[in-house]
């Protein structure tokens, strides 16, 4: 015979190991979101050369370049991720509230970690920053002559 306290914990740590892959998921799900944000960003960037070039012409740098570039990728990864945890946070609130009492029978508390969804929203934005920035080395690197010459 055990205690109710033990069979509690006991289910707990069951309960959060089964859970466990939902982490490695995660971790997937924002591998291949990065993956289309490059890819996303590759494809701006190449359709985009010559403006680059133009840019160049007027007499922008290389460096002035690669940071609108950046500057573009961190709006736009920084609209997707508060576009994605106001969305999240909204079929939490459906699945702890409407779901689980009339499918399950059976409430709990919703605790939003804030400081870690917070900490994840800013590390997708610095990742698409950087990945923007990569993407853009490779148009602002090529001559800007050449980026411009199809229009003439």
């Amino acid at each position: 015979m055990v205690s109710a306290q033990v069979i509690r914990a006991r289910s707990l740590h069951i309960f959060d190991r089964s859970f466990a892959v939902t982490y490695w998921l995660q971790a997937v799900a924002i591998g291949i979101g990065l993956f289309g944000v490059a890819a996303s960003f590759g494809a701006q960037v190449l359709a985009r050369r010559k403006e680059f070039g133009l840019l160049a012409h007027l007499g922008l740098t290389r460096r002035q370049i690669l940071a609108v570039v950046a500057g573009e990728g961190a709006a736009w990864t920084a609209v997707g991720a508060a576009a994605g945890l106001l969305l999240g946070l909204a079929v939490s609130v459906v699945l702890v509230h409407v779901v689980n009492p009339q499918s399950f029978y059976w409430t709990m508390d919703l605790r939003v970690p804030m400081g870690r969804l917070l900490a994840l929203c800013a590390a997708v934005v610095l990742a698409g920053t950087v990945t923007a920035w990569v993407a853009g080395r490779a148009a602002a690197g090529r001559d800007a002559v050449m980026a411009v010459k199809e229009d003439w």
